[in-house]
């Protein structure tokens, strides 16, 4: 599916943002192509397919994202194997993450591609979230109890994807007082305080 342009003149298509039901037909099992160019980051069967279920759910028209209706949704989804896939399951992220830039690569690898970064605060409740304080969000414009995180895009004439992050930690997590946040979230130990452009 090519983007038609939207701006007249230009070397390059920019994608539209209306999406009809024929610009989507076949996504699922172009999803499947995809996940199935990662299945070597997964040591068994069950959490590729969890992982699948995921990415359905996370492409489905509810309007709660957790774990609990997306499992409903798919189907022979369960929330168990889902809660547990997510929270559990140790896969191969740098193998993950390779597989993934071949992948972008290949369709829109251009030796006038671009790398760009940008920091992007969100809202977080609670306390169990890795790197969340009272910190400024930039969606928000203020200082609102959130998480911080650095991104990494490309774009090229054939189009653009996500291809890095960063979760910033704020230098509070690095107190004597957030020990226990800081195991219980699974920050690895070898991690040091850096700043936002670091």
């Amino acid at each position: 599916m090519l983007p038609a342009c939207r701006t007249a003149g230009e070397e390059f298509a920019i994608p539209t943002f209306a999406l009809g039901p024929s610009d989507v037909e076949g996504l699922i099992d172009a999803l499947g192509g995809f996940q199935s160019a990662l299945h070597d980051c997964f040591a068994r069967r069950e959490p590729r397919q969890h992982f699948f279920d995921y990415m359905v759910g996370q492409l489905s028209p509810l309007k709660r994202k957790s774990i609990e209706p997306m499992a409903r949704q798919v189907e022979g989804g369960t929330i168990r194997g889902m809660q547990r896939f997510l929270s559990d399951v140790v896969w191969d992220e740098t193998q993950m993450l390779w597989n993934y830039h071949q992948l972008v690569a290949e369709a829109m690898g251009d030796s006038e591609g671009v790398l760009m970064f940008d920091e992007t605060g969100f809202v977080k409740k609670g306390k169990d979230s890795g790197g969340g304080a009272r910190q400024y969000c930039g969606t928000l414009g203020k200082v609102e109890h959130g998480q911080v995180g650095v991104f990494a895009g490309y774009a090229s004439r054939q189009g653009y994807a996500l291809v890095d992050k960063r979760l910033c930690l704020p230098e509070v997590w690095w107190t004597d007082a957030y020990a226990v946040r800081r195991t219980r979230c699974n920050v690895p130990e070898a991690l040091r305080l850096q700043s936002t452009p670091q």
